[in-house]
C-alpha cells in the first residue's frame, strides 16, 4: 500500500514550522499509544535527537521543534501496522488534526518504499538520509566493547556500511541516496550523524 499526500511540497512560508500543531509531550503520548517496544521508542528518540542536531547545525534552529517532532513520530505506526507503514500514520495524524506539513514531512521518509512523497525540503532529505543510518550506527555500536558512540570512529561505520550482510535491514542504497539528495559526501553524512548520536548519549547516558 502506498501513501498519497495532497501537499506536494512544504511552502516557503515556514509559519507552521515555527509553531507546530502539537507539543513534544503530546507527540510522546501519541507515540507511546502505538508503541511499547523499547527498541522502537529508542529509535524514535534517536532520530528525534539527530533531527534536532541537524536543525541547529544547518541553520534551522527556529524550526527545531518541527524537525524533532518529525523525527520522533516518523515510525509512529510501524510497531502495530508494519504492513501499512505511513498509511496508518497519515490516518492517525489527520484524526489528531496535526498540521499537513508535519504529516507530509513524516511520510516522505519512506519515499520509494511505501510512499510516493519525495523529500523536497532539506529537513525531509535529512530524515530520509539518517533514518536508516541511525540503525546502522546503532548496530555498529552494539558490536563494540564499550557499547557507546563516544569512542566510535567514522572508519568503523564505513567498514560496516560496506559489509552488506551486517545489519542487512539498514538500506545502504537509501543512505547513499539521501546523501546524494543533500549534495553531501557519504563520509560527511555519517560523521555528522555520529556526532548527533554522541550528543544524545552525553545528554542521556547509556545504562
Amino acid at each position: 500500500m502506498i501513501v498519497m499526500m495532497n501537499l506536494q511540497i512544504l511552502p516557503a512560508d515556514n509559519t507552521n514550522r515555527l509553531e507546530p500543531s502539537l507539543t513534544r509531550e503530546q507527540a510522546w503520548k501519541l507515540l507511546t499509544q502505538y508503541n511499547n517496544e523499547p527498541f522502537h521508542l529508542l529509535h524514535a528518540e534517536t532520530v528525534e535527537s539527530v533531527m534536532l542536531y541537524f536543525a541547529r547545525t544547518l541553520g534551522y534552529e527556529d524550526e527545531s521543534l518541527f524537525w524533532s517532532l518529525v523525527g520522533l513520530l516518523h515510525d509512529l505506526d510501524f510497531e502495530m501496522f508494519p504492513e501499512q507503514h505511513c498509511v496508518k500514520t497519515q490516518e492517525i495524524l489527520e484524526q489528531e488534526n496535526v498540521n499537513p506539513e508535519l504529516i507530509r514531512a513524516i511520510v516522505s521518509h519512506a519515499y520509494g518504499m511505501c510512499s510516493n512523497t519525495k523529500p523536497e525540503h532539506t529537513m525531509e532529505k535529512v530524515l530520509f538520509a539518517t533514518d536508516e543510518l541511525t540503525g546502522l550506527i546503532g548496530a555498529t555500536v552494539l558490536m563494540r566493547p564499550s557499547k557507546s558512540t563516544l569512542d566510535l570512529k567514522l572508519s568503523s561505520v564505513k567498514k560496516k556500511f560496506k559489509d552488506k550482510k551486517f545489519a542487512a535491514g539498514c538500506s545502504r542504497d537509501v543512505i547513499a541516496s539521501g546523501a546524494n539528495m543533500l549534495g553531501w559526501e557519504l563520509d560527511y553524512l555519517i560523521a555528522e550523524t555520529i556526532k548527533a548520536m554522541q550528543e544524545m548519549e552525553i545528554a542521556k547516558p547509556i545504562n
